[in-house]
């Protein structure tokens, strides 16, 4: 049995499971998230694939 874990869903499932217990750090996810995204993009480092 393979098991492939790529890193965008457990990091969304960590994320959800930390607004769940803690709502107030919605707003802290959600800008951290921003912009690592905003940072790859701009890298170029989008194409990459985890």
């Amino acid at each position: 049995m393979n098991i492939t874990l790529s890193i965008g869903p457990l990091v969304s499932l960590i994320a959800g499971i930390l607004i769940l217990v803690v709502p107030r750090l919605l707003n802290y996810i959600v800008a951290f998230y921003l912009i690592i995204i905003g940072v790859l993009g701009l890298s170029g480092a989008g194409n990459l694939h985890f």
